[in-house]
C-alpha cells in the first residue's frame, strides 16, 4: 500500500511544479521578439498528463484560457504523435483540434525522465500574424477559416532537438513579418527546454514515484475543494444570457443562453439554447467554450488550485448545432478573445442571485482586438501591430469595479505606449480614463479607457474584432449597464464608424489618419439608490462625473455628504 505524502512534501511539490511553469513563462516572455508576448504577456505554459493531456500544473503568469484549451490540443498531439524521441517538439494551431484561433500557436514536447515519457510540456503564444486576408489575422468579415490564416495540424517542428527547416520554411512563407516571428518560435521552444531542465531537477531531488504520487493527490484535492465550494451554492436551476454584437457578416446579435443545474457538489451546464452557427468569425470551438466555463468558475472560486481535478465537478453538455460548437470550415478568429468572455459573463449572470457575495456585474468583456498592418514609411518594410486594451470591471457587493482592468480570460495587458510608438509608425495622441463609463449602482462599474492613434508614416490596413458595442456590460441586482465600446476612423475631415459598431476589416489608413477607440465600462452592482453619498461626492471631486451627471445617475444621493 502506498504511503500517503506528508503535507509539507505535497505543498513543496505543488509549488515546485507551478514554479517550473513560471520559469517557462518568464523564459518565453524575455526571449520573445514580439511586443505582444514580451510586453503584453499573451502566452502561457503548462505541464500535462502523458496519457490524456490532462492539466497537471500551470504558472501564475499565463493566460487561463490557454491553460484550459491546451489540455485538449495536447491530447490531440498525444493521439497523433509517432516515433517520439527526446527533443521532439510539435507545433499546432488548428482551432478544431483543441485550440482557440489561428494566431494562438501551441508547441508541445514529450518530457522524458529515465528513458520514459513522464509528462508533456506545452505552451501557447499569440503570433501577430499567421497570414490570411488581413494583417494580424482578425478578419472581421471572414466566412471560412482559410481566410483567417495558415492552419497547422500537429507536426514535428523540432526532431530530436533540431528544427525541421522545410516545415519552418512553410510556416514562415505564410507570415507577413517572418523575420521577427522566427525569434518568437525560438523563444517558444526555448521555454519548453527550460521547463525540461527545471522539471528534471525536481524529479532528481524527490524521485519520480513521489512526484507522480503528488500529482495524483493534487488532482484529488482540487476536485474535493471545488466540490466544497460548489456545495455553498443552493441547489436549483439557474439561467443566464449574454449577447454578442454580431458575427461581423450578418448585423444581428448572437445569443448565449446558459442553463445551469446545481445538484449537491456538481454543476451541469447547458448552452443548447444559444444561437445557431454564424457566418462570420464569432463561432467558438468546443475547447474554447469549455475553457470559458472553467475560467468563469475559477473567477468565482479563485482559491481552488487549478488542475484537471478542478474541472471534474463541471459537466458541460456539447452545444452541437450552436455557434458555440464550431466545426470546419466555420471561421473562429473572435472565439478566444471575445466569445469566451461572453460565455463567462453568462455564467456570472446565472449565478449572481444565488451567491451575490461571490459575484459581480459584467466586466468590459472585450479584448478590444485592433490590428494595423502595412508598410512603415520610415523603414520601407512591412509591419503588423496588434494590441488589445483593458476596460472596466463590474461592481461587486463590497467595492466599485476596477478601472482599466485586463480581460476576463487572462492577465495580459496592453503593451506600453512607448514600445508601440518605437516599434511602429504610430503616435498616441490620447490615452486616458473613459470617465463616467461605469454603470451606476450601489457599487458602480469601473471605467474603460479612451485612446487615439495617428498613423505617422506610410500606410496601413486596420481591422477590429471587438465586442460590447451594441450592448454595454450588464449591470446586476438593479445596477445599470456600463457604457458600450466605440470605434471611429477620422480622415480628411470625415468620421467613419463601422456598420457593425466594433467589428470591421481592411480599412485603409493613410498618413495622418486617426483611429479612436473607447472601451466599455463595467456594469453596476445593486440599486443605485443605495449608494453611499460620500462615494458620489468623492467621484465628483475627482472629476469622474459632473454634479449634473451624478444627479441623473444617483438622484437620491448626488451632492450630499
Amino acid at each position: 500500500m502506498t504511503q500517503s505524502l506528508d503535507h509539507v512534501t505535497l505543498a513543496v511539490l505543488q509549488n515546485g511544479l507551478n514554479q517550473v511553469c513560471n520559469e517557462m513563462d518568464l523564459a518565453f516572455q524575455r526571449a520573445a521578439f514580439s511586443p505582444v508576448i514580451a510586453e503584453a504577456m499573451d502566452r502561457s505554459d503548462g505541464i500535462y498528463h502523458r496519457d490524456n493531456g490532462d492539466l497537471i500544473a500551470q504558472g501564475e503568469l499565463g493566460l487561463p484560457i490557454f491553460v484550459g484549451t491546451m489540455q485538449y490540443s495536447t491530447r490531440t498531439v498525444i493521439e497523433r504523435a509517432k516515433d517520439l524521441t527526446p527533443g521532439d517538439i510539435y507545433i499546432v494551431n488548428d482551432p478544431y483540434l483543441g485550440g482557440t484561433h489561428l494566431m494562438d500557436v501551441r508547441m508541445a514536447m514529450p518530457f522524458y525522465y529515465q528513458g520514459e515519457i513522464f509528462c508533456w510540456l506545452a505552451n501557447t503564444g499569440h503570433w501577430r500574424d499567421t497570414g490570411g486576408a488581413v494583417p494580424g489575422g482578425f478578419s472581421a468579415n471572414a466566412t471560412e477559416v482559410e481566410q483567417e490564416g495558415l492552419r497547422l495540424p500537429p507536426v514535428k517542428l523540432y526532431k530530436a532537438g533540431e528544427v525541421d527547416e522545410e516545415i519552418l520554411a512553410i510556416v514562415l512563407s505564410n507570415i507577413r513579418v517572418a523575420d521577427e516571428t522566427i525569434g518568437d518560435i525560438k523563444a517558444q521552444a526555448a521555454a519548453l527546454r527550460v521547463g525540461e531542465r527545471r522539471l528534471t531537477a525536481l524529479l532528481d531531488r524527490y524521485g519520480g514515484d513521489t512526484v507522480e504520487q503528488a500529482i495524483g493527490e493534487m488532482r484529488e484535492r482540487a476536485d474535493r475543494q471545488m466540490r466544497a465550494r460548489i456545495a455553498t451554492i443552493p441547489d436549483g436551476d439557474y439561467h443566464g444570457v449574454a449577447w454578442v454584437d454580431s458575427d461581423g457578416v450578418v448585423n444581428e446579435p448572437l445569443k448565449i443562453d446558459l442553463k445551469i443545474r446545481k445538484r449537491e457538489t456538481d454543476l451541469y451546464f447547458d448552452l443548447s439554447g444559444s444561437s445557431p452557427p454564424c457566418k462570420g468569425p464569432m463561432n467558438s470551438v468546443i475547447a474554447t467554450t469549455r475553457s470559458s466555463i472553467y475560467l468563469a468558475m475559477k473567477h468565482i472560486f479563485p482559491e481552488v488550485p487549478i488542475n484537471a481535478g478542478t474541472y471534474q465537478p463541471l459537466h458541460i453538455e456539447d452545444p452541437a448545432g450552436t455557434f458555440l460548437y464550431a466545426e470546419y470550415p466555420r471561421p473562429v478568429s473572435g472565439c478566444a478573445a471575445e466569445v469566451s468572455q461572453r460565455i463567462a459573463e453568462a455564467v456570472f449572470a446565472a449565478l449572481v442571485e444565488a451567491i451575490p457575495d461571490r459575484l459581480y456585474a459584467a466586466p468590459a468583456g472585450t479584448s478590444g482586438n485592433f490590428a494595423l498592418g502595412g508598410i512603415d514609411g520610415r523603414r520601407d518594410r512591412p509591419y503588423v501591430m496588434y494590441l488589445f486594451t483593458g476596460g472596466g470591471y463590474g461592481g461587486n457587493a463590497h467595492t466599485d469595479g476596477l478601472t482599466n482592468g485586463c480581460s476576463t480570460i487572462g492577465i495580459s495587458t496592453m503593451q506600453p505606449v512607448e514600445i508601440l510608438e518605437q516599434r511602429y509608425p504610430v503616435l498616441f495622441e490620447e490615452f486616458s480614463l473613459r470617465e463616467g463609463s461605469g454603470g451606476a449602482g450601489q457599487q458602480r462599474g469601473g471605467f474603460g479607457v479612451n485612446y487615439a492613434i495617428r498613423l505617422r508614416h506610410g500606410w496601413g490596413r486596420a481591422s477590429f474584432v471587438m465586442d460590447h458595442g451594441r450592448f454595454g456590460p450588464q449591470g446586476v441586482l438593479g445596477g445599470a449597464d456600463g457604457a458600450p465600446n466605440r470605434v471611429s476612423i477620422h480622415r480628411d475631415g470625415e468620421i467613419y464608424e463601422p456598420p457593425h459598431l466594433s467589428k470591421d476589416q481592411d480599412i485603409q489608413v493613410a498618413e495622418g489618419d486617426l483611429v479612436r477607440v473607447a472601451t466599455p465600462g463595467g456594469g453596476g452592482y445593486g440599486d443605485p439608490a443605495g449608494r453611499d453619498p460620500a462615494l458620489i461626492s468623492r467621484d465628483i471631486a475627482r472629476g469622474y462625473y459632473t454634479a449634473e451627471e451624478a444627479a441623473v445617475l444617483w438622484p437620491e444621493g448626488a451632492g450630499e455628504d
